[in-house]
């Protein structure tokens, strides 16, 4: 099997496949020389309990069954891997390679003016990932920041902004990101969101991380947004409003920074500073309403007209990832359903033919020998332990596909093969394959590095730098 993507969802779909599948053979494709995809790239630094589950990825990868094929992107272009190339050679392939984008406002001044970020830019800058490592946010122009969205990346995003930066050097954050914390000017943050605390996407964690900062106060919500009487709301959201209500102990009058939650209030558009043009300056909102109430935990957000302004000299957009169609899909007559950014697939992970998102039409086939898992099979929501129980629905229907004789790739006249037989193509390409006991190569380097700084690593943020480290 070809796994493509080295995140969770690729990992634990492996593990579950190995363990179910006698002899499976797993070859699993990344285009970074590092494994692992948002474990490594996007949990929060100061997280570290959240990468424990690289401990059991490491296991997958120590097994004789599978090959970490590092650095070769499935692509067209020259030094790309064609996803064709792939066919011949396996039984099956699973699409594990998560969300590459992030949603757009398309709002007037986006594209524009300085100041405004994508959270996931942000996020992968202060993490290393090399495709935002020349990302440079200024943090110098203002104090007043704006976190577009309230999930739990808007609240990693504000709380690093927050963040006391001698607390963040001890963890693996980029040195050029600490360096440029430093300079921050930023001591107001607001997290906005349309819609009310019942319907925001953040969980108890996040948002209790945030309200106990040393120093950070937090600036009370709007009660009549909470029901009078939480204790009969479920446990999580019940948890989250007591946490609302009761606030910070750090006071709004003496604490050097602070930090709030602005509901039902929907962007308009980015305004540049009067006294520089090409510098955001302050946003527009709307003011919206809930329909129909507050209450109701799928309540929709109606705009009212009225619009305010909030001054900001900084912006980050965190309405949601989103997956693109690999190069080469639709040549192969592999669907993707660019709406939804999904992979159309019977939601335990089988490719259909003719499906649009999930819930195929009753003349969608299962193309043979194709899966997916993650985001790319259900969208970019939920943490680890959701795309754990994702990954293992998907790795039950290859087993039991398996076991119960259905078509896969190739009606069984392909070479297995496997990596075996696509190197030869591979180094044709020019491309340069990176193993798992090259990566434990570039591992044990940045431990060093980090060991200097007195931090568990230094992640090089530049491919040239990791591949530098096997010459």
């Amino acid at each position: 099997m070809a796994v493509i993507g080295s995140g969770p969802a690729g990992f634990y779909t492996s593990y579950k496949v190995m363990s179910k599948i006698e002899n499976s053979v797993v070859d699993m494709y990344e285009h970074l020389p590092v494994p692992f995809g948002l474990v490594r790239f996007g949990v929060a630094p100061d997280h570290p309990e959240v990468k424990n589950c690289q401990d059991k990825f490491q296991e997958v990868a120590e097994s004789p069954r599978f090959n970490f094929i590092g650095n070769i992107s499935i692509g067209s272009h020259d030094g790309e891997l064609p996803l064709k190339a792939l066919i011949p050679h396996y039984d099956a392939i699973l699409f594990a390679y998560g969300a590459s984008k992030d949603r757009t406002l398309n709002l007037e001044g986006e594209d524009t003016l300085k100041g405004i970020y994508s959270a996931r830019a942000f996020v992968g800058w202060y993490n290393g990932l090399p495709e935002y490592s020349n990302l440079s946010p200024d943090l110098t122009q203002g104090e007043q920041a704006v976190v577009i969205g309230q999930g739990n990346v808007a609240l990693d995003v504000a709380r690093i902004l927050l963040q006391d930066v001698d607390v963040l050097r001890s963890t693996d954050i980029t040195e050029n990101a600490i360096e440029t914390l430093k300079k921050s000017r930023v001591k107001r943050v607001r997290v906005v969101g349309r819609r009310g605390p019942l319907q925001a996407a953040f969980t108890i964690k996040e948002v209790r991380e945030l309200v106990k900062l040393p120093s950070v106060s937090f600036h009370p919500i709007d009660t009549s947004l909470i029901p009078e009487d939480i204790t009969k709301l479920p446990r999580p959201p019940r948890r989250i409003m007591e946490v609302l209500k009761k606030g910070s102990t750090a006071s709004l009058e003496t604490a050097p920074r602070s930090w709030s939650l602005d509901f039902c209030a929907s962007p308009t558009s980015f305004n540049p500073d009067p006294s520089s043009p090409n510098q955001l300056g302050s946003m527009s909102f709307e003011t919206t309403t809930l329909s129909p109430n507050p209450f109701d935990r799928s309540a929709r957000a109606v705009g009212t007209g009225e619009i305010k302004d909030v001054p900001a000299s900084l912006a980050f957009r965190s309405i949601g990832y989103k997956s693109e169609a690999l190069p080469g899909t639709e040549e192969l007559g592999i669907p993707f359903d660019d709406r939804l950014g999904v992979i159309p697939n019977d939601h335990l992970g089988r490719v259909f033919d003719l499906a649009e998102g999930w819930g195929p039409p009753i003349n969608a086939k299962h193309i043979p020998g194709l899966y997916c898992a993650g985001w790319v099979k259900r969208g970019p929501t939920g943490v680890i332990a959701s795309t754990m129980d994702d990954a293992f629905s998907t790795a039950e229907s290859i087993a039991m596909d398996w076991y119960g004789q259905t078509p896969f790739l190739n009606a069984g006249y392909g070479d297995g093969q496997g990596w075996d037989g696509v190197k030869v193509e591979a180094l044709r390409r020019g491309c340069r394959r990176v193993s798992w006991n090259d990566w434990k190569k570039i591992d044990a380097v940045e431990k060093e590095r980090g060991k200097q700084n007195g931090k568990e690593r230094e992640k090089f943020t530049n491919v040239d730098d990791m591949l530098a480290v096997l010459d």
